[in-house]
């Protein structure tokens, strides 16, 4: 049936979801763990102006309890039932410059992702509010309301002196296996919260770009930012900023090669590579309102790799943009716009190239004349060069000498065999195409450590057991004469130092 010109009468009756059902189900709205879930918490309380924040996260009769307490200036009782409201706020509308929020389903999901029962307690202008969601009691949306005194008796001392909220996250079964968790296991997943949030709110905790400068504590302990582009050391080579509009909106683009494992300490190697390593913490660092909301991907522009593992790339978007970029609930991913990536390809391409080159300048070169003692050696003769496997150096010689007479000679031959088979024609075709992309030195610490340590062995008993005579064979003999400094505090750390 067509209707033209005449207004159709449609009947229409409220339909709303159960509220248990949807409750639980927004447990699973993104993607959370326990660090992601504290941060959208955290973004609350930089939205509310908080100096300081402090996290707890402890065991409790073998049961996780997580506190969060901040400084901000709190919510009214009318302001606190909104705010505990699901889908309080519509992604569409404009928000403030410094609006940490997206989808006004923050506080909620992530705070259900990890538990069961969230309590939210806050005061402004002195005036103490509290409210709590139950999952296992949600009839009707019935939401509990706390009296004064049950405030009282349950809040952080901090909070009945001076305007702030505390989130208080109890029957954490998200954190525990049937409400239990080990010490052991518990103790891994703070650790690793801390270290994310030091990541993910850097720029805030040191205060950079005009920030107010936020300081967050953990368990007790005050929480330093971990700068992914260690942008404080002389060997980090800083890109220009470049700036760029999307829409009419501006955002901008900073790329920084990291230094060579050798040139940074054990410490900030550590750091710097995270959990899963260089390989895969390289790519963009998207931030959105100076807060970290992603890393380590090239959003497909180009493939992760060895050589490539020293580019980081800091793209900072503000909230204006979060549809473009199609922000998630979580706040933890986005997608890169279309009208980008060709821009930011032939930037990534450049960087990767100079990469290499870092790894390129460290590795080899045969300079009879330098004092060394190198792993190749080689001679000219009748205008032919000929490369070959050096003899004198120290784990080689060893394997010549060894004292049985069989083991040596099948040495000798290996050694030859390897040198008759040098892909000579290979090298210099691949150096000729590409030069930059030619490496052959250890692409990574542990990978260099590794190395040292399976060799050491025999390059001590070469120094007839003196750590004196080791030092100074390490120091002219390669790979590790031009890494010394990472051998020296790995030989400390043995303590053989």
């Amino acid at each position: 049936m067509f209707w033209v010109g005449i207004r159709r009468l449609v009947k229409y009756t409220n339909n709303p979801p159960d509220a248990a059902a949807l409750m639980t189900s927004a447990r699973s709205f993104g993607n959370y763990d326990l660090p992601s879930a504290l941060a959208d918490l955290l973004d609350n309380s930089i939205k509310a102006k908080a100096y300081s924040i402090d996290i707890l996260c402890i065991r409790h009769d073998g049961e996780p309890v997580v506190r969060i307490l901040d400084d901000g200036h709190g919510m009214s009782e009318e302001e606190l039932y909104d705010a505990m409201r699901p889908a309080s706020a519509n992604p569409d509308d404009e928000r403030a410059p410094d609006d940490l929020g997206r989808f006004g389903w923050g506080m909620k999901s992530a705070s259900l992702s990890q538990c069961r029962h969230l309590t939210v307690l806050t005061r402004k202008e002195g005036v103490l509010s509290g409210a709590s969601w139950d999952l296992d009691d949600l009839a009707d949306w019935k939401m509990g309301i706390l009296e004064p005194f049950e405030i009282e008796n349950i809040a952080n001392s901090k909070l009945l002196e001076r305007d702030g909220t505390e989130v208080i996250w109890t029957k954490c079964d998200r954190l525990s296996e049937f409400g239990r968790v080990s010490s052991k296991g518990f103790n891994e997943i703070v650790a690793h919260a801390k270290s994310e949030l030091a990541l993910t709110f850097h720029r805030y905790i040191a205060g950079e770009f005009g920030l107010r400068k936020l300081k967050i504590s953990f368990n007790g302990g005050l929480l330093a930012p971990v700068d992914p582009f260690l942008r404080d050391h002389l060997a980090t080579q800083e890109g220009p900023v470049e700036h760029l509009e999307l829409e009419g909106k501006p955002f901008n683009v900073q790329a920084f090669i990291l230094p060579h494992f050798s040139k940074i300490s054990s410490h900030d190697h550590e750091r710097l590579g995270g959990e899963e390593g260089f390989v895969r913490n390289q790519g963009f660092y998207i931030y959105r309102q100076n807060r970290l909301i992603m890393h380590g991907t090239w959003f497909r522009l180009v493939r992760h790799g060895e050589l490539s593992q020293l580019v980081r790339v800091a793209v900072s978007i503000p909230n204006s943009l979060d549809a473009i970029w199609k922000i998630t609930v979580d706040k933890s991913e986005a997608q890169l716009p279309s009208g980008l990536r060709s821009r930011l390809k032939e930037i990534v391409k450049g960087l990767k190239s100079q990469s290499g080159k870092v790894f390129q300048s460290r590795g080899g070169r045969i300079k009879p004349t330098d004092g060394k003692t190198p792993v190749w050696a080689k001679y000219v003769r009748n205008g032919e060069v000929r490369y070959y496997l050096n003899r004198e150096h120290p784990l080689i010689l060893q394997l010549l000498e060894h004292e049985n007479a069989e083991v040596a000679q099948s040495f000798m031959a290996t050694l030859g065999v390897i040198e008759d088979c040098f892909p000579a024609i290979s090298i210099g075709e691949d150096f000729a195409v590409r030069p930059e992309m030619m490496n052959q030195s250890a692409l990574g610490r542990d990978a260099f450590i590794e190395h040292l340590e399976t060799a050491l062995p025999s390059l001590l008993a070469r120094s007839e057991g003196s750590f004196e005579k080791l030092w100074e064979l390490l120091q002219v003999t390669e790979p590790w004469a031009g890494q010394t400094s990472v051998v020296e505090e790995h030989l400390k750390s043995k303590g053989w130092w």
